[in-house]
């Protein structure tokens, strides 16, 4: 009642399905330039992070055990927090608050991932970074263009998903616990995950969201793409 209440008293916030062609295009593309303005954001405060030794040998130091629980438990949290706040306000400076906040959550999670890539790859980890960014784009455009031209609803992923994604957690627990390593097929099993994650987002962002949720929806857009180069890097890093 709440949300039909608001789009009653604010025409101006119309769902994507009811738009013209021309604003559903402009809604893709300041969606997809959000997108890629969190990747290239991603990379800096990477880069940043890298250059300073204690944050990096904090991320280093929740590796283990049940810091590494801790350490999911708390990204969870904040994804959770920022997909909230970006959802649930019509203030702009609220919705670039919670990207960067997932942004800056995202990349310090990735530290552990990629200081293994770049320690034990003789040429610092630049080929197998690359071969990964290529791999996980290549991907996501080709997911994201099925979903944009068929125009298909995929909404009926989210129960699937959500079983899926408990599922793994209760394994990365299990594995945790009992000190037994969940091995490729588990990460084989993630892209699949991320993969359906990326088709279940942009049809979000065909059918779901209103005009003025551009940047929701790349935050959306942005965990997909960011699950499935994690999985992409592990499986990488094994070999």
């Amino acid at each position: 009642m709440d949300t039909i209440d608001q789009d009653f008293k604010m025409p101006q916030a119309t769902l994507i399905t009811s738009l013209s062609q021309d604003r559903k295009a402009a809604f893709y593309r300041k969606t997809y330039t959000h997108l890629a303005l969190a990747v290239l954001l991603f990379v800096l405060v990477e880069m940043v992070f890298f250059q300073i030794p204690a944050v990096v040998n904090f991320a280093l130091s929740l590796t283990d055990g049940m810091l590494w629980l801790l350490m999911l438990g708390g990204f969870m949290f904040a994804t959770s927090y920022a997909e909230k706040m970006a959802m649930g306000t019509k203030d702009k400076n609220k919705q670039y608050l919670a990207l960067l906040l997932y942004v800056i959550a995202e990349a310090f999670i990735f530290i552990p991932l990629l200081f293994v890539a770049m320690s034990y790859a003789a040429d610092g980890g630049t080929a197998i970074l690359s071969q990964a960014a290529i791999l996980t784009i290549s991907l996501f455009a080709g997911l994201s263009g099925i979903a944009l031209v068929t125009k298909k609803d995929f909404s009926f992923l989210k129960s699937i998903l959500s079983i899926g994604f408990f599922v793994a957690i209760g394994l990365i627990v299990a594995g945790m616990l009992f000190g037994f390593n969940l091995g490729l097929w588990f990460s084989v099993g993630m892209v699949l995950l991320a993969a359906g994650s990326i088709l279940y987002q942009t049809s979000n962002m065909v059918h779901k969201y209103e005009e003025d949720q551009y940047v929701a929806a790349s935050l959306g857009l942005f965990g997909s793409l960011m699950l499935l180069f994690w999985y992409i890097l592990s499986i990488l890093n094994r070999s």
